[in-house]
């Protein structure tokens, strides 16, 4: 597997969408539950690149749970560090990047993950989220009374802005990872082609698989 290089300081003078190709970044969006870590260590795997989980580098800094960063900062505090680690994050080559279900709230984190690298979203139905999700008690915005409800809220606020950044969307369902993951970096490879020295709109694709993060 080769190793995320460190790029502190990219070259400005490049267009957007030059380094979002040449930087060699997938990034992968999308709710709780869609499945961003699964796919994420399979195209890391098949494509021979770094996987990296901005929640875990958040716990990894910090020492502590994202449970426990809710509980003591709250949201807000939670979000600050999230959009200081992705800062970090995006500025290294080669790696797919996990982000957390919340990351697209902050328009400066979309225009970070817009600008380096293949931004995919991995959409799922609410009802799908809620099942793989309904035992998870790591998950501070679902311990709620009734969590499909609140899935159904974040759906509806954060839909629209995994929307608006990816270039790529991908529908998962009951196809295997390992069947999307393939049809993915045929995807993948699709864009790239297309994406001559701009940034195209979203490809969406009716594709399925079965993941439980």
């Amino acid at each position: 597997m080769q190793s995320v290089q460190d790029n502190s300081h990219p070259d400005s003078s490049r267009p957007d969408s030059l380094r979002k190709l040449h930087s060699g970044n997938l990034i992968l969006v999308g709710l709780m539950g869609c499945g961003k870590t699964t796919m994420g260590k399979a195209l890391a795997r098949q494509l021979g690149k770094a996987f990296v989980d901005s929640d875990e580098e958040i716990q990894k800094r910090t020492g502590v749970t994202i449970t426990h960063i809710f509980d003591v900062e709250g949201e807000a505090g939670f979000r600050q560090r999230e959009m200081a680690v992705i800062g970090d994050l995006v500025a290294r080559e080669n790696m797919v990047l996990a982000t957390g279900g919340g990351a697209v709230l902050a328009e400066q984190n979309r225009e970070l993950l817009q600008q380096n690298g293949i931004v995919i979203y991995l959409k799922a139905g609410v009802h799908d989220l809620w099942q793989r999700t309904r035992y998870d008690r790591n998950r501070p915005l679902l311990q709620t009374a009734n969590p499909h409800a609140k899935l159904t809220e974040l759906f509806q606020q954060r839909d629209p802005l995994y929307q608006q950044v990816s270039d790529i969307v991908v529908h998962s369902g009951k196809q295997s990872a390992h069947a999307l993951m393939l049809q993915l970096v045929d995807e993948i490879e699709a864009f790239r082609k297309t994406t001559v020295g701009r940034v195209t709109p979203a490809v969406t694709r009716d594709c399925a698989a079965d993941f439980d993060e």
